[in-house]
């Protein structure tokens, strides 16, 4: 791991694996050490605004390689697998649409962390099997709700926009919600779990 400071008053964590960065994010927001304003973690690096080095201090004697024990919040959002490229995704993987449908259903997953668009989870333990790349032209409109994948991660699109992922299927649950406390229905280190609906 190698710490850079950004600003007067944060420093940014790169870290060695997505699993050290969750680690390290866990760890800090289970201890909340004083002075620290906000963490903001990233596929691989973990944003600390103040307290930095306290944070330093904690983590130099931390374990990371697994995230602190702790019982997370859970979710279960209702899906129509009927998405654009669920039949592409099935091919590539070399089975069958319901196939696809049972492997990213049965999957327990975790929000690593978000960003991309305010409310977008990326949620880490999609099977191998389905692991895709992006399609190699994105859409210039992907609706809101829609269900998708790509690389290692699995995701829904919280508003309309651009974008490049494989697309499942679509849930009717609200990401973000400006006026809600809290606005985004995803924080780091919570499970999700896709049901499957017709």
């Amino acid at each position: 791991m190698r710490w850079r400071p950004c600003g007067a008053d944060a420093a940014l964590l790169d870290c060695d694996s997505l699993e050290q960065m969750r680690a390290a994010h866990a760890t800090v927001a289970a201890a909340r050490p004083a002075g620290v304003v906000d963490l903001v973690p990233g596929a691989r690096s973990l944003l600390v605004v103040g307290g930095v080095a306290a944070v330093k201090a904690l983590l130099d004697d931390a374990d990371l390689t697994h995230p602190p024990a702790g019982e997370p919040r859970e979710v279960t959002l209702d899906v129509r697998y009927d998405g654009e490229d669920l039949a592409l995704v099935a091919s590539d993987a070399g089975m069958s649409e319901d196939a696809v449908v049972e492997l990213h259903t049965e999957a327990v997953y975790t929000v690593a962390f978000t960003g991309f668009a305010p409310g977008f989870g990326y949620l880490t333990g999609l099977p191998a099997q389905l692991r895709q790349p992006r399609l190699e032209s994105p859409r210039t409109r992907v609706p809101a709700g829609s269900v998708g994948l790509a690389g290692e991660f699995t995701g829904v699109y919280p508003r309309e926009s651009p974008g490049g992922w494989r697309l499942l299927g679509h849930t009717s649950a609200t990401l973000f919600d400006p006026h809600a406390d809290p606005p985004a229905l995803f924080a780091p280190g919570d499970r999700v779990r896709f049901r499957a609906v017709r």
